[in-house]
């Protein structure tokens, strides 16, 4: 029986790519006083391309945005921190996670978080998501001093969570970080399918969250 469910974040609950094109968008026009030498698509694709959906630090990413574009009246360190404090303001969810949510709720399943990623940065976007009071747990790499796919990081949740590893679901969206490292640990992986890859070796996969009340009673039938 499923007692506990753990996410990712990032292409998980949080729509990133989205949320990464509105936010590097409104950056654009906010700061267009400095910018504007630069056609607008051209700054908001280099920056995508360089950020490479999330697994490039966007100091690197601005550093060669400056470099690049020959920006003069605003540094990378600028930048960098406008990124870090606005992005929350553009964080968009994917379909359905509210009711998700809630029905996993109802139902009294258990859940937690674990991310990769800056502590205070992720926490700031998963309360822009309005769901922190969902989670029993929610553990942050660079708080924890290790990040995923280390075994130790899902362990932890579990323990925090007083749940064994048979008795929990984790949903990803990354087949190595995620998924993998879930199932070595003896997780139900379910992968959140991603456009990056074909084919995950997951022991369910969704296109939408909506879909994982109805694999938790699959489960729980057999």
């Amino acid at each position: 029986m499923i007692k506990a469910v753990i996410f990712d974040l990032d292409g998980t609950l949080l729509d990133r790519d989205t949320s990464v094109r509105k936010f590097i968008e409104d950056q654009y026009n906010r700061l267009i006083e400095w910018l504007d030498h630069i056609p607008k698509e051209q700054y908001i694709s280099r920056f995508i391309e360089l950020d490479c959906r999330g697994y490039v630090w966007k100091d690197q990413v601005y550093r060669q945005i400056v470099a690049e574009f020959k920006i003069n009246e605003v540094s990378w360190e600028m930048l960098l921190q406008d990124y870090v404090s606005e992005f929350y303001k553009c964080c968009i969810p994917f379909s359905n996670l509210a009711g998700m949510l809630e029905s996993l709720k109802a139902r009294s399943i258990r859940m937690g978080m674990i991310t990769n990623g800056k502590g205070q940065f992720q926490l700031d976007n998963i309360r822009a998501l309005g769901i922190e009071q969902y989670f029993e747990t929610i553990l942050i790499s660079e708080w924890e001093g290790m990040k995923k796919p280390n075994p130790e990081i899902f362990r932890k949740a579990l323990s925090h969570m007083d749940v064994a590893p048979n008795e929990s679901l984790f949903v990803g969206d990354h087949p190595e970080n995620d998924i993998k490292a879930a199932k070595n640990v003896g997780m139900v992986g379910v992968w959140k399918k991603d456009f990056q890859w074909d084919h995950v070796e997951a022991d369910f996969t969704i296109d939408d969250l909506s879909e994982l009340p109805v694999i938790i009673q699959e489960i729980d039938r057999v």
